[in-house]
């Protein structure tokens, strides 16, 4: 009878630290806060960078160590801006500017 008790308390305290450890990788896993910067922001914030374009592309980017950012691809006419806007500051730490050729690099001979 004894060593019944002693597995069922055993197998207990398995499941508890199962579930417990459940718990605590579910934690460690929220712990990625979300940008303080929406993505609304960030195309705001781009849009006063390249007044009268339009939004093509956004995506988050987490960068381990570097700053998280929001990278947008706006465009303007015949030109493609790429901003990088900081999640946690709304600064654009990146601003690169290609023009749209019309054969897109492609050489027609």
């Amino acid at each position: 009878m004894q060593i019944t008790k002693k597995f069922i308390v055993v197998g207990a305290g398995i499941v508890t630290l199962v579930a417990g450890g459940g718990v605590a990788f579910a934690a460690t896993a929220s712990t990625a806060a979300a940008p303080k910067v929406t993505a609304e922001r960030a195309m705001e914030l781009a849009h006063k960078e390249v007044a009268g374009a339009w939004v093509s592309e956004l995506d988050y980017q987490r960068r381990g160590t570097q700053p998280d950012v929001w990278e947008v691809e706006l465009t303007k006419g015949t030109e493609r801006h790429e901003l990088d806007v900081d999640a946690a500051t709304g600064k654009v730490t990146k601003h690169q500017t290609d023009k749209d050729d019309d054969d897109h690099g492609h050489d027609d001979d």
